[in-house]
């Protein structure tokens, strides 16, 4: 099944559609809920575990970051991502130019692979940007994307992700935990190196919003369906004043750390 997307030009471009839901895991049930899906789920046939590390680019008024907090109905990320912890990179390293896209419950993602050099990942060269300004805007225009302002690397997040497949929905399952952020612009933040966020999410991705049989067993857990955005979260706890109360909780939550 596919969406039809209308972007700030005007254009339209048919996509595969998807459905995402999201679901925040305490610290203290973290393990639990592993145990659950690696007892309801196979363990995913390719890259069933890896780290996850990703630059998230924004306006410099963080309009992307805004839509997202106030759940607007049209919400765009732009990031590069890659996988691996970076201590073994050779020359180069392969990253994806990312689109990813939501139109009230349909989410789509749309990607580039690139070979980019490895020093460009380092964490004191992300400020540049790892791509060029020209390839990063090219792609975004061959995706049918017109920001609404000039974008700059904004935050750097990595995490561990476990992967699951729904036996009999084929719905695509992962637990994300370890999210770590350090920042980029230097206009944000607090001047901290990196923060971690407790507690952990379950993303559920397929072609329905019902969720499949096999994890019921997850209202074990007393999940809530969350709008849960590992960008929005990370970007929001380097905002907050270090001690504030809440600052690594999700929006709407405390959770004993």
């Amino acid at each position: 099944m596919a969406i039809q997307l209308h972007d700030v030009t005007g254009n339209t471009k048919n996509l595969p559609r998807r459905m995402e839901r999201k679901f925040f895991i305490a610290p203290a049930r973290v393990g639990l809920a592993y145990g659950l899906l690696h007892h309801a789920c196979c363990t995913a046939p390719e890259y069933e575990y890896e780290q996850i590390n990703s630059v998230y680019f924004d306006t410099a008024d963080l309009e992307q970051h805004v839509r997202s907090l106030s759940g607007d109905f049209r919400k765009d990320k732009v990031r590069i991502r890659w996988y691996g912890d970076n201590t073994h990179l050779s020359d180069k390293q392969m990253a994806f130019l990312e689109l990813k896209s939501r139109r009230g419950f349909d989410s789509y993602k749309q990607r580039l692979q690139l070979m980019v050099p490895a020093e460009n990942l380092s964490l004191h060269r992300l400020v540049d940007g790892i791509v060029s300004r020209s390839l990063l805007y090219d792609t975004l225009a061959g995706f049918s994307y017109a920001p609404e302002g000039p974008l700059q690397p904004i935050i750097k997040i990595s995490y561990q992700r476990y992967r699951f497949v729904d036996v009999f929905s084929g719905q695509r399952v992962t637990l994300d935990f370890n999210i770590r952020s350090t920042c980029i612009a230097g206009m944000i933040g607090n001047g901290e190196a990196e923060l971690r966020l407790p507690g952990a999410v379950i993303e559920v991705k397929g072609s329905s919003l019902d969720l499949p049989l096999a994890l019921h067993k997850l209202k074990m857990l007393d999940l809530d369906w969350s709008r849960f955005s590992k960008y929005s979260s990370c970007l929001e706890a380097h905002m907050e004043l270090p001690g504030a109360t809440g600052r690594l909780s999700p929006s709407g939550k405390i959770i004993q750390i």
